[in-house]
């Protein structure tokens, strides 16, 4: 991709992190830059006091630093900031951050000089991956201590990934890389730290995975759906545009798409039982459309930060201002990353309530217990609807808001802060974690749907015809590509774990053709 000054969309952010698109710095970011550039130079040689120029930081944004040691101070901050701790985050998530702030600085309001962007550029081409711990932001002054760590680097100081996975000096990996050490002048350092960076690539990230699960889910609710002989008619369009959510909308029309032409359901259209099904089958659409509706809500916020220029203090170049502003407190992104959380949790609650109804013999409308042909001698998926529990129990704690949980820090002068780099790292988890859950569902719905058919077959001098949708036969043709039918117990992680590794792809999106094929995949 091409990076200049102005906004960049969320596709390629993912482009880069994700599949390491390169990236080039267009020739006119230095000029952007520049007028901003000789506001700060002329600043310091006029020996004005301008915070993080000539004074500290934080609560001693009132002590006065003498301009000698103006460069100095850069290091100092990098150095004293770059306080993380923990486990190094996911490197998809540090490449986002870094490809975000080189945009932002290229925009020209930070004072930085370009070869800070050139820089950042460069280390993203190289593959050196930095380290950041996963704790130390508390989302205002925007993401100090990931960034920190990233601009640490950049001077060939702090860590970076190694060949494992572990921190390691930086120096001996880019010289490696062929990049030199960033030499650092007054500005750069600053303009690498006060960023919503951190929240922002968490949140293109994770809206770029919860949009494919919120498919995923329709998709394998369409199987349930079959397999539990429930009907489709509460999708029918005329009920749904009785309540005109956009979300809901959608999921129904997915529904009524993916169950289309199901002989399934024409076999029992009209029977008693399929009158009102549960809340888990009928009500679906209205559950995951009001995560697609907080979806929509939250890209809109991603698209407005992507637009944004985040730095403090600013600089304004055309009238030779530098100021000091709030723009870098993380509420907006905070509170997007939490309501997604609850989205992620409540698609998967909804989930594992089909998967327990499949098992039940009292609920499943003719299947056997567990979907075991042989129950008792076997067990069939009974503990794997205990990892779906496990796993929605984990969500339910894991949709608990951050952004209401503010501590004060720096001497009382940040005395509110918005931990939206707390909510994105819960929510990315949260994601994982329904990555599992709907694998669960998938891979018991498809036995689910195995067994009616193969009964139907057995019962073929009687005229009953039971075959699946052409959408929903894609999908279980799709799943059955990787995982064969359990006609008896074995081991079943790996099951599981093939079944993840089709939900996380968007394999099973894919098969039923409600989205082209995404080269995209949600983290392991």
């Amino acid at each position: 991709m091409r990076l200049t000054a102005e906004p960049m969309g969320a596709a390629e952010v993912v482009a880069v992190a994700r599949r390491g698109e390169p990236v080039e710095v267009d020739a006119s970011v230095g000029r952007s830059m520049a007028p901003a550039r000789a506001v700060v130079e002329a600043a310091i040689a006029s020996e004005r006091v301008v915070y993080g120029l000539t004074t500290g930081f934080g609560a001693l944004a009132d002590t006065r630093v003498a301009p000698e040691e103006a460069t100095e101070l850069q290091y100092a901050l990098i150095r004293s900031h770059a306080a993380g701790l923990g486990d190094p985050v996911d490197d998809e998530i540090v490449r986002a951050m870094v490809l975000l702030r080189a945009r932002t600085l290229a925009a020209g309001c930070s004072g930085a000089r370009p070869e800070v962007v050139d820089a950042l550029a460069a280390l993203l081409d190289s593959g050196v991956g930095v380290a950041v711990p996963e704790h130390g932001s508390l989302g205002a002054s925007g993401d100090l201590a990931p960034m920190a760590h990233v601009a640490l680097a950049l001077t060939g100081e702090g860590w970076v990934l190694g060949d494992r996975g572990q921190p390691e000096p930086a120096a001996p990996h880019l010289a490696a890389a062929g990049l030199k050490p960033l030499d650092l002048q007054v500005k750069d350092g600053l303009a690498l730290l006060n960023a919503t960076e951190g929240m922002l690539a968490l949140l293109v990230l994770a809206v770029e995975d919860l949009t494919m699960l919120a498919d995923t889910a329709d998709v394998v609710c369409a199987l349930s759906v079959e397999a539990l002989l429930a009907t489709d008619r509460p999708f029918a369009e005329r009920l749904q545009r009785l309540r005109p959510h956009p979300g809901q909308a959608r999921s129904a029309a997915n529904l009524r798409r993916l169950l289309d032409g199901s002989a399934i359901l024409a076999s029992h259209r009209d029977s008693l039982h399929a009158v009102q099904d549960a809340y888990s089958l009928r009500c679906a659409p209205q559950v995951h459309g009001a995560v697609r509706d907080t979806l929509d809500w939250a890209a809109t916020v991603r698209d407005r930060e992507l637009a944004a220029c985040v730095d403090n203090p600013v600089v304004l170049p055309e009238d030779g201002a530098v100021e000091s502003t709030g723009n870098f407190h993380g509420e907006p992104l905070g509170f997007a990353l939490d309501l997604l959380a609850m989205g992620a949790a409540e698609l998967g609650a909804i989930s594992e309530r089909r998967t327990d109804r499949m098992l039940d013999p009292a609920r499943s409308h003719g299947l056997p217990p567990f979907l075991a042909p042989r129950a008792g001698t076997n067990s069939g998926y009974m503990l794997a609807q205990y990892t779906a529990v496990s796993l929605v129990a984990e969500n339910r704690r894991l949709a608990v808001p951050a952004t209401t949980d503010s501590l004060p820090t720096s001497g009382m002068q940040e005395d509110h802060v918005s931990l939206g780099w707390s909510a994105g790292l819960k929510l990315r988890r949260a994601i994982r974690n329904l990555t599992g859950i709907l694998a669960v569902e998938a891979l018991v719905a498809a036995q689910g749907m195995e067994l009616r058919t193969s009964a139907a077959e057995q019962q073929h001098d009687r005229g009953q015809d039971l075959r699946p949708a052409p959408c929903t036969a894609r999908v279980l043709a799709r799943i059955r590509g990787e995982i064969p039918s359990m006609p008896v117990d074995r081991f079943v992680a790996p099951d599981l774990e093939a079944a993840r590794r089709l939900v996380a792809s968007g394999a099973l999106v894919q098969a039923a053709r409600l989205r082209p094929a995404n080269t995209s995949e949600v983290p392991a």
